[in-house]
């Protein structure tokens, strides 16, 4: 059980990823966000821990300042002890510690997922488990998969969707642009560079990371830092978002170059191909008629 204690923990990781934002370019209201909710939750007379056990995800960004977005990590800090996004800002962001935290996993086998699935996030491995992808993993059977499955579905269910009129996701003409505003200025030089834990022995801060936003929604690009971006080459192609909006806690994304079929040569959202075509052909011109 948390304690008022822990809220004082909570309240410093809310500053430093306050700090980390600021220091990497993000908005200064997003900046201020932060630093508010960390007053909100550090000023509590009760745990927040206990806040949501008693009142709820509505209870708790109830309070002032927090809204679904602070309100989500808070939840993820108040069932993990761990905050993902304040890894990635940090640039300490560990796939296989990430997975081995979720029950029914561990470490021996969050280490095979990464080996025969080449994935990295949260939002990989549940589409893993619907896929039956995770079902092929050997020490996966259905009351491991159902348990992993219950877990995965709190952990990015919660306060995804408030509103039903907000959008699912960012529609992929937008994804597109900000993969194109990161690479513009990632070869610009003009990003600041973290320095990644993974792959990175000399601790140098190599990788640039964007903080943007496209009316409601927030975005985090960076390029890609996994096993297989880098055992293919493509560290500097594969373009990794991640998303946010009042509605919608977080989401994730990956924009590469396609090597293959009708869109060779184009930037395409991994996931969402059809879409991206469908952008595509609205862009080339119509054939004039001819007399």
């Amino acid at each position: 059980m948390m304690s008022v204690k822990e809220n004082r923990i909570i309240a410093e990781r809310l500053r430093e990823a306050a700090s980390l934002l600021e220091q990497q370019g993000a908005n200064r209201f997003r900046v201020a966000a932060y630093r508010r909710a960390a007053e909100t939750v550090e000023s509590l007379p009760q745990d927040v821990g206990l806040l949501l056990r008693t009142e709820g995800f509505q209870g708790l960004t109830a309070l002032p300042g927090i809204g679904s977005q602070i309100g989500g990590a808070i939840a993820e800090m108040v069932r993990t002890g761990q905050w993902t996004q304040l890894d990635r800002l940090r640039g300490h962001l560990d796939p296989e510690s990430l997975f081995a935290r979720i029950p029914g996993i561990g470490p021996k086998l969050a280490r095979r997922v990464l080996d025969d699935l080449h994935i990295d996030t949260l939002e990989e491995l549940e589409m893993a488990v619907y896929s039956g992808r995770l079902g092929n993993v050997p020490g996966f059977g259905n009351r491991r998969l159902a348990m992993v499955r219950a877990t995965l579905a709190e952990m990015l269910g919660r306060g995804r969707r408030r509103g039903r009129a907000a959008p699912h996701e960012p529609p992929v003409d937008i994804l597109l642009d900000v993969d194109r505003e990161y690479r513009d200025k990632a070869a610009a030089n003009t990003l600041r560079r973290i320095a990644p834990k993974r792959f990175n022995p000399t601790n140098e801060a190599w990788l640039p990371v964007l903080h943007t936003e496209r009316g409601v929604w927030q975005f985090t690009a960076l390029y890609s830092n996994t096993a297989l971006a880098h055992s293919l080459g493509r560290t500097q192609d594969w373009v990794v978002m991640y998303f946010q909006s009042d509605s919608y806690t977080e989401g994730q994304r990956t924009v590469v170059t396609e090597t293959q079929g009708s869109l060779k040569g184009k930037r395409v959202v991994r996931g969402r191909e059809n879409e991206c075509a469908e952008h595509y052909r609205s862009l080339w011109p119509r054939p004039s008629n001819v007399a």
